[in-house]
Order: structure tokens, then C-alpha cells, then sequence
């Protein structure tokens, strides 16, 4: 019996039907961005981004980048113009050639994610620019000047959203802005409400009416402002960590919204001491808990450093028992 493709499955999942299995969601593998707008210069994972802002490889973040530490480019917000620039490559891509070339050797069985945007998220952008201490305070006593640089931003990621979705034709619009840590969001609602919200549905909006499902990226303690996204039309999130109520956003929002989960990449099971026995149980027990009913999807993997045989070994036991069991929860 032929079964749907895992880009099938996870579609008719986020858009609130019944999935034939267990879907899963892989967000790096199917995020298909516009190549001459990404990093440049240094290594595979160090680079200066379009505005200026130096990145650096980080181990304990699996070696992704990070703004490097001490070299932030601005130390007033009231002086963001003087600093913050549109990119000159905006007036000089040409949108269609690089699609083209882009797409050309991409595997159509993937799902296709993005929104086409050059910010890494606003909230993101402005502590990249900043740091947390300057961009936090500069939300707090000086909102506009917050305000319009996530305006600026918001214009230029609008600009090239509409070529995406002209040259790109994406399965699935996705946003990425990590505004909380594990225990916490980094601001209060009222100045996600003032700040970040309005930027956040405006640009998804296009994306929306030309009809396609949301997905949000957001790590941490997120829940205060999961009502906000499902009211903006976002159908999914990711990564929904253990310190959220997600049994009660799960029974809250039914199938409006996907919770994308899985065991916790950096807890019980990448702990050398807990056995292979007790990792495939965990797995098991996410399933058993969030399965029932659809509008999930298993995030199954522990982070490492490339080439950590370690977390590699525990990675193989987490995708072999989701393998195992992804098909015991639907009829």
C-alpha cells in the first residue's frame, strides 16, 4: 500500500486535517531560501550578515551562529538610521535567474518553507544589532525609534516577500523570531503588543491571502503569545517546548494549530547515563501524549556538535522508534 509523502502528510496536518501518520517537521532541510540574499563571507558557519553584523559558531548551540559577543554594531538606538542601511544587493538581484538556480537541483520531494525576508526575526534583529541590555532598554525608553526600525525592516522584508512568492512559490510561509528563553518571554505583553505583534501580522499578510498555511519558529516559554499567532494565521509552531502548557494549547486550539514537539534536544535523552531503553520510551511517551487527535508533528533529535558519535548513536535510537510507532495513532 503506497502511503503519502512526508511533505503530503505534514501538509494536511498543518491545514487542520487528519494525517495517515505521525508527521515530523524538519525545519532546516526544508527551509529554501534566496541564495544571494543569505550571509556572506568567513566560513560555513562564521559570516558577516547583510547589515554588518559579524556571526560566529557557537558548540553549545550545535554549532550554529550567533552574533558574535562585544562586536554588536549599534550603541543608540536613536542613531539606527545612521547605521542600519537597505542593502544595496535589493537594487541588483535578479529574483528570477536566482529562483531559477536556487530550484534547479532541489529535490521536489521536499517541502519548500520561507518567507523570503533578509531579517533573522525582528525581535532577533534588534538584539543582534544591540545586544540584549541596549535592545531591551531601547524598548522600553524609546518605543518609536523601536518602532521604526522594525517598520524599515518590515518594508524591506515585504520587498522581497513578494518576489518570493512570485519566483519561489513555497509550500508553507515560515517566520523565525525567538523572543523567549526557556523559563520566560524576554519582554512583557504590552510591549510585544506595542513593538513586535504588528510587524509580526503584517508580514505574514500576503503570504495568507495568497493562501498558504503558517508556520512559527519560536523557542522557549512562548505560550503567552501563541493566542496572538493563531489569531495572526499561523497554523503551526516549532519547536513547543515542555515548558509550555502544550496539553492545554493543544485541547485550546484543536487543529487551528499544529504543535511541533518532540523530546527535549538538550534533556533526559542526550544524558550519556540514560539508556537506549529509556530514550525509546521517552519517545514513545511524547507520542503517546500529543499524538491523539492530529495537529501534531514528532521533532525527534538531540544537539551536538557534527560528527558527535555520541549524539548521533541517540539520534539513530529517537528516529528508528518514531519510525516504529508513527503509524499506531490513526486509522
Amino acid at each position: 500500500m503506497a502511503h503519502l509523502s512526508e511533505k503530503e502528510n505534514f501538509l494536511r496536518t498543518i491545514n487542520g486535517e487528519d494525517p495517515e501518520y505521525v508527521p515530523t517537521y524538519r525545519m532546516m532541510e526544508w527551509m529554501c531560501g534566496i541564495s544571494a540574499l543569505r550571509p556572506f563571507g568567513g566560513g560555513e558557519s562564521s559570516f558577516t550578515n547583510l547589515f554588518g553584523v559579524p556571526f560566529v559558531s557557537e558548540y553549545t548551540a550545535n554549532n550554529a551562529a550567533l552574533p558574535q559577543p562585544g562586536a554588536f554594531i549599534l550603541d543608540d538606538i536613536r542613531k539606527w538610521r545612521d547605521v542600519i542601511k537597505r542593502p544595496a544587493i535589493l537594487d541588483e538581484i535578479d529574483y528570477e535567474a536566482t529562483a531559477k538556480k536556487d530550484l534547479e537541483n532541489r529535490d521536489p520531494a521536499l517541502l519548500k518553507t520561507g518567507g523570503g525576508g533578509i531579517t533573522m526575526g525582528y525581535f532577533q534583529a534588534l538584539v543582534s544589532y544591540m545586544g540584549f541590555t541596549n535592545g531591551l532598554i531601547a524598548c522600553l525608553e524609546e518605543p518609536e525609534e523601536v518602532k521604526d526600525l522594525m517598520n524599515f525592516l518590515l518594508s524591506l522584508n515585504l520587498e522581497v516577500g513578494e518576489k518570493y512568492l512570485q519566483y519561489y512559490k513555497p509550500d508553507v510561509y515560515s517566520m523565525a523570531d525567538d523572543i523567549a528563553h526557556e523559563l520566560s518571554p524576554f519582554v512583557s505583553e504590552d510591549v510585544f503588543l506595542d513593538i513586535f505583534e504588528p510587524v509580526w501580522r503584517a508580514e505574514i499578510k500576503p503570504f495568507k491571502e495568497a493562501g498558504l498555511p503558517g508556520q512559527h519558529h519560536n523557542c522557549g516559554k512562548f505560550e503567552m503569545f501563541v493566542p496572538y499567532i493563531v489569531d495572526m494565521g499561523f497554523n503551526s509552531w516549532d519547536p513547543a517546548q515542555f515548558s509550555n502548557d502544550l496539553l492545554g494549547i493543544k485541547a485550546k486550539y484543536g487543529r487551528k494549530l499544529t504543535i511541533c514537539t518532540g523530546v527535549q534536544s538538550n534533556g533526559f535523552c542526550s544524558w550519556e547515563q540514560t539508556t537506549e531503553d529509556e530514550v525509546r520510551a521517552e519517545v514513545r511517551r511524547c507520542m503517546d501524549t500529543y499524538a491523539p487527535g492530529g495537529a501534531y508533528c514528532f521533532m525527534g533529535n538531540i544537539l551536538g556538535p557534527p560528527g558527535d558519535e555520541e549524539a548521533g548513536k541517540r539520534n539513530g535510537w529517537i528516529k528508528d522508534e518514531y519510525e516504529k510507532n508513527k503509524f499506531n495513532y490513526y486509522s
